[in-house]
């Protein structure tokens, strides 16, 4: 089990309650720690999509994801590599704007992660930086060093894949067909 794989799961789902209780659940029974997880809209009205990180082997995503696509309200559930989506985190570091000010390095930092300040007031400045895990937690780190950071959040992956939406659509087909028929009656 030493060949474990980091995978991104997204799961669509109609948005009702107890869901994200019944997919975590999946991972609890077969002792999976989710490393990251963000639920939000998707661009399809009436669906929800559930982007999950974890760290597993090629067979144990398989049977998560087929126990996942068997709840009641999932419409899809997929799995991918690194090298098959297209992936990012956002994060927000405060720093200490008195700390930051009289650092050069620090402002330094900041520019050359690509970052911006986003909110600057006397006491505490807002940086964000949208960029891949290991260059989040990179910037984090460079400016925990130089003693500014206050505070740090980070999203969790974000995630587009191109191969997911033909489900989708056909279940939101069968949805629309069923208002119709049961407006008529």
């Amino acid at each position: 089990m030493d060949n474990k794989t980091l995978y991104t799961i997204i799961v669509h789902s109609e948005n009702f309650a107890g869901l994200l209780n019944q997919v975590t659940a999946v991972f609890t029974r077969r002792q999976i720690n989710i490393e990251s997880l963000n639920v939000s809209a998707s661009s399809i009205k009436g669906v929800h999509k559930y982007t999950i990180t974890c760290w597993t082997t090629p067979d144990i995503v398989e049977k998560v994801v087929r126990q996942i696509e068997k709840k009641i309200d999932v419409i899809q559930a997929h799995y991918f590599t690194e090298k098959e989506i297209f992936q990012r985190e956002v994060a927000m570091y405060k720093v200490s704007t008195p700390e930051f000010q009289s650092n050069p390095e620090a402002s330094k930092v900041v520019r050359r992660a690509s970052a911006h300040i986003v909110e600057v007031n006397p006491t505490f400045c807002i940086v964000e930086l949208t960029g891949m895990s290991a260059e989040i937690t990179d910037l984090y780190q460079k400016l925990k060093d130089l003693n500014c950071v206050l505070q740090f959040v980070r999203s969790g992956r974000i995630a587009v894949s191109t191969s997911c939406f033909e489900r989708v659509n056909e279940y939101l087909a069968h949805r629309e067909e069923r208002y119709l028929k049961e407006k008529k009656e």
